[in-house]
């Protein structure tokens, strides 16, 4: 299957500060790819150099085969890149169903879709943003980034200060994106074995460089591994 994401040899960071050396990895039509490390190892650096919002020092990156690294973020957008970041900007003064038809485009994600999706959403179509729970938000965050029609969608800890109950709700509709529709996601978070049942590939930041690539898999059955990369030992988590 042919490449959608290719990173070459890519350091980048902000203003002087360099954040990220020597990065390269390739994600395919309809991969997933779980990114992990500790605080501070640059997941949200690489994240953002994707998107187009850190300054490159060196290296490249294509999206579909085109060369993505000196467009804008608005051209990446318009390229098919979807983010979702941790602060999820929605729009709090607009509806549901407004912050959603603010951003729509012609694509396979319509309004209808969506709904289906994302249920809860459409029971608070009339909800002004600043209405809904942090869960709800989130949805709303990821509903924002699929009506844009993505090749590429970027989920930046979308996890984090939810109710455990909500957060097994997200994992469900991850899933759903991941195997069901298809979509091609970078998902962030801070728990591996949250996510790590959920993509087919891992990669762990150190320091801003790789510390290790391959199957989620594989690293799930490997507990020490997780230990000395991720600094903490996980319980197995439960099926999904």
């Amino acid at each position: 299957m042919a490449d959608l994401l290719r990173v070459e040899d890519f350091s980048a960071g902000y203003g002087e500060a360099i954040v990220l050396s020597g990065i390269s990895f390739s994600l395919p039509e309809g991969g997933s790819l779980a990114l992990l490390g500790r605080n501070g190892t640059g997941k949200t650096t690489l994240i953002n150099s994707i998107v187009g919002l850190t300054r490159r020092r060196a290296g490249a990156i294509h999206i579909g085969g085109r060369d993505v690294t000196g467009l804008k973020p608005n051209q990446r957008a318009h390229a098919g890149v979807g983010w979702v970041p941790q602060e999820r900007n929605i729009f709090r003064s607009l509806s549901v169903e407004e912050n959603l038809t603010a951003v729509t485009r012609h694509g396979k994600w319509t309004l209808e879709r969506v709904w289906k999706m994302f249920p809860r959403l459409e029971e608070r179509r009339r909800n002004m943003g600043n209405q809904l729970s942090g869960g709800e938000q989130q949805m709303l965050a990821m509903a924002r980034a699929l009506v844009l029609d993505p090749r590429l969608l970027l989920l930046d800890e979308p996890l984090e200060g939810l109710a455990p109950i909500i957060v097994e709700e997200l994992l469900k509709l991850i899933q759903t994106l991941i195997r069901d529709e298809g979509v091609t996601v970078i998902l962030v978070e801070q728990s591996a074995t949250k996510i790590l049942p959920l993509t087919q590939r891992a990669m762990v930041l150190e320091r801003g460089m790789i510390a290790y690539q391959g199957e989620s898999r594989e690293l799930l059955a490997n507990p020490e591994t997780m230990a000395s990369l991720l600094g903490v030992a996980e319980r197995k988590p439960a099926r999904h």
